[in-house]
C-alpha cells in the first residue's frame, strides 16, 4: 500500500447529527478491500444513516462531538476517551452497529473537523495494522501514554502521512461549505493619494499611507470584461454566509481529488478552471513541466510581494514559582506576478536567533541548509496569493507588552485591581505598535462601577468587561518605550449564588457546598483568600471548547499590532532574492505581527500553567 495519501469516504453533518453530504471512492475502497482482512476487520463503508447513528451515539456517549480526550470515571472500555489522549478529539472512531457482539465494526481513523453547523469526517486509507493497533489501545488497562513507548497513540499516528493529507481535506471542505474561502493576505503599500504638500506635510510629522492588502487577480484568459484602472478582481466567489450547494462541492471534490488522490486543494484554482477554462494563449514552454498549482500563466505587469505574518502568543504570571511563556506562530505569505515558469530563489537568514522550532513549506519549494542560521529556498511560484511557509519560533526581543496584573477582591462585590506595564522595550524604528489595548472580562460579574484613571489612555467599560485602550488606533508608537499604570477599584452587582448542576454534571463530578457558610456569616472579618475560594467555588466551568479552562480564574488580555519588521528574527535578504529566467521585477516586503492569546495572569489569583520538562 502507498505512502501517499488516498481518501475512502467523506461524511458531512448537520448541527442534528444527520448526513447532509458524502461521497465515497470506490478505487480507493477496492485497495482497502483487497488488503484486510475480513474475518478480524470492518472491511465495507457504512450507510449515511448506520455512520450518523453511530456518531450520535459516540456523541452521547462521550458527552460531545469532539469528547474530552480524557480518560474519565464513565469511560467505557474500547471508546476513544479510553486512550487518554487529547489527539482522540480530532482523529476519532466509531462503531457501526454496535448492537452486533463482534468487534469488526470499528470505523477508524476518522477525522473530524468542525465548522459553523457542520461536522466533516475524512476517513484516509491506512493499513489494517494501523486498525488493529489502535484496537488494542482502546483495550489497554493503563491510563495515558507513556512517554517514548512504541505502543502510544502519537507513535502510530506518524507512521500515517496520510493523516496530514485527510487534515487538509477536511479543512478545504469546511471552508467552501461555510463560504470560508479566504486567500493569504498580502500586503502592499498604498500610494499616496493626495501627493504635493500634502503628502510632505504629513509624512514629516510620522503619518503615511496605510497598507493595503492584495487580492487575487482573474487570470488572463478570463472571459470577463476588463476591470476599470486601479481595481482588483478576486477569482473566489463571493459567497457569505451561504453554504456552498452539492454541485458545487461535487465539483471541487471531483476536480481536487479525482478517485480519491488530493492533487490541488486550492479552491481558488478549481473555480477559476471551471468557470473560465483554458485557451491557446495559456499553452506552458514545450521545454518546461506546468505545475499543478499553477493553472495558468500570468501575462502583465510583473511583480513581487512577500508578507510576514507573525501572531505572539504569551502567558505572563510575574511570579518567581512559573516561568513566563511567549512564542511566535508566523507564516510568510508571497504573490509573485511573473510571466513563464521561472524559479525564485531566495537565503531566509536569522533561524539560530529565532530558534526556530517547527517549519513547513509549500509543495512548490525545495529547501537547502546553508548554514546553521541561514536555509536556502527555491520555489516555482502557484497562481495568486499563497503561504510560502509556516513556522513557531520565540520572540527574539521578548514579550511586546510586559509588566503584570493584580485583581484583590476586597469584598464579595468590590475588586481593586493594578496595572503596570511597560510597551516596547527593546524595539527600536522601524518597529511601530500601531495600537495597544487591555481587556479585564469578568463573565459571570456584571459591572456596576468603575473607578480609576489610567496614567495613559482612555477607558470604557460593558456590561462583563473593561477596556483600557493605551495606544490607540492612528497613533503609533514608533523608537521608544513606554511605561503606564492603571490602579482603580471595580465594584459587581451582588453575588448570587448559581444552580450549575448542569455545567458540573458535565464533568461528571457534584462540588459539595461549604461547610463553614454559618461560620463565615457571624465572623465579621473580612478574609480575602477565603471570599476568592468561595466565588471562584460557585463559578461553572466554560465549555472544553473555550480558550480557558475555567471562567473562575481571572485574567487581562491584550491585543496589539506592530508592522516594520518581524519579531522573530527570520527575514529575507531582499539583495540576494533572485528569479531565473532574470526579469526586471520589483519585489515588495512587508511585516506585521499581532497579538494572539497573550494573557496577562492575575498575580494574586489562581492561574493555569503546565510544569516544563528539563531534558
Amino acid at each position: 500500500m502507498s505512502s501517499g495519501c488516498s481518501i475512502r469516504a467523506i461524511w458531512i453533518l448537520n448541527n442534528l447529527d444527520a448526513v447532509v453530504f458524502s461521497r465515497r471512492f470506490p478505487v480507493v475502497e477496492k485497495r482497502w478491500r483487497s488488503s484486510c482482512n475480513t474475518d478480524h476487520l470492518f472491511s465495507s463503508l457504512p450507510t449515511d444513516s448506520d455512520l450518523a447513528d453511530a456518531f450520535l451515539h459516540r456523541r452521547l456517549r462521550e458527552g460531545s462531538a469532539r469528547g474530552f480526550g480524557i480518560r474519565r470515571s464513565n469511560s467505557t472500555l474500547g471508546s476513544d476517551s479510553w486512550v487518554d489522549d487529547p489527539i482522540t478529539r480530532h482523529i476519532i472512531g466509531l462503531y457501526i452497529n454496535k448492537e452486533r457482539d463482534d468487534d469488526k465494526n470499528l470505523l477508524w481513523p476518522l477525522i473530524l473537523h468542525i465548522k459553523g453547523p457542520y461536522s466533516v469526517l475524512v476517513l484516509p486509507l491506512v493499513e489494517p495494522r494501523h486498525v488493529k493497533a489502535y484496537e488494542k489501545l482502546c483495550k489497554t488497562p493503563d491510563c495515558g501514554s507513556s512517554l517514548g513507548l512504541d505502543d502510544s497513540l502519537s507513535s502510530l499516528l506518524l507512521d500515517l502521512p496520510a493523516i496530514t493529507g485527510a487534515f487538509m481535506v477536511a479543512h478545504a471542505i469546511g471552508d467552501i461549505i461555510t463560504g470560508d474561502t479566504v486567500e493569504p493576505e498580502v500586503i502592499i503599500t498604498a500610494a499616496p493619494s493626495v501627493g504635493g504638500l500634502f503628502d510632505s506635510l504629513t509624512g514629516s510629522i510620522g503619518i503615511s499611507s496605510r497598507a493595503k492588502p492584495v487580492s487575487p487577480q482573474v487570470p488572463s484568459s478570463s472571459p470577463l470584461g476588463a476591470a476599470g484602472p486601479g481595481s482588483v478582481t478576486a477569482d473566489t466567489p463571493k459567497m457569505g454566509s451561504r453554504p456552498l450547494d452539492r454541485d458545487a462541492l461535487r465539483t471541487f471534490i471531483s476536480s481536487s481529488m479525482p478517485f480519491g488522490t488530493p492533487l490541488d486543494l486550492n479552491y481558488s484554482n478549481i473555480f477559476t478552471i471551471k468557470a473560465n477554462g483554458f485557451s491557446a494563449s495559456d499553452l506552458p514552454p514545450t521545454d518546461q513541466k506546468q505545475p499543478a498549482w499553477k493553472p495558468y500563466l500570468y501575462r502583465g505587469k510583473q511583480r513581487m510581494l512577500f508578507t510576514t505574518h507573525e501572531i505572539v502568543h504569551a502567558a505572563l504570571y510575574d511570579r518567581d514559582e512559573i516561568p513566563d511563556i511567549i512564542s511566535v506562530s508566523g507564516q510568510i505569505n508571497c504573490r509573485a506576478d511573473l510571466e513563464g515558469l521561472p524559479d525564485v530563489s531566495f537565503p531566509l537568514t536569522g533561524l539560530n536567533i529565532a530558534n526556530l522550532e517547527v517549519s513547513s513549506y509549500h509543495p512548490c519549494a525545495q529547501v537547502s541548509d546553508q548554514g546553521p542560521d541561514k536555509q536556502g529556498v527555491v520555489f516555482s511560484p502557484p497562481s495568486g496569493n499563497f503561504v510560502l511557509m509556516r513556522y513557531q519560533a520565540t520572540c527574539t526581543l521578548g514579550p511586546p507588552v510586559k509588566g503584570f496584573y493584580q485583581l484583590s477582591m476586597v469584598s464579595e462585590d468590590k475588586g481593586a485591581f493594578l496595572f503596570k506595564l511597560r510597551l516596547m522595550e527593546g524595539y527600536k524604528a522601524p518597529l511601530t505598535m500601531e495600537f495597544c489595548t487591555v481587556i479585564m472580562p469578568f463573565p459571570r460579574r456584571r459591572i456596576v462601577s468603575l473607578d480609576g484613571t489610567p496614567s495613559i489612555g482612555t477607558v470604557s467599560t460593558s456590561e462583563h468587561s473593561v477596556e483600557w485602550k493605551i495606544v490607540p488606533s492612528g497613533r503609533g508608537l514608533t523608537g521608544k518605550s513606554i511605561e503606564v499604570t492603571f490602579p482603580g477599584t471595580v465594584k459587581f452587582a451582588p453575588w448570587k449564588n448559581q444552580m450549575v448542576s448542569s455545567s458540573r454534571t458535565l464533568f461528571g463530578t457534584i462540588v459539595d457546598e461549604d461547610s463553614d457558610n454559618e461560620a463565615e456569616n457571624a465572623s465579621n472579618m473580612i478574609n480575602e483568600e477565603h471570599l476568592m475560594e468561595k466565588m471562584n467555588k460557585d463559578l461553572p466551568p466554560v465549555d472544553l471548547e473555550e480558550p480557558f479552562c475555567w471562567q473562575a480564574y481571572n485574567y487581562a488580555k491584550v491585543s496589539f499590532k506592530i508592522v516594520g519588521a518581524p519579531v522573530s528574527g527570520i527575514s529575507i535578504d531582499p539583495k540576494s532574492l533572485s528569479i531565473y529566467p532574470a526579469v526586471k521585477a520589483p519585489v515588495e516586503f512587508s511585516t506585521q505581527v499581532t497579538s494572539g492569546d497573550y494573557i496577562l495572569w492575575n498575580t494574586l489569583g489562581k492561574c493555569p500553567h503546565v510544569a516544563s520538562v528539563k531534558i
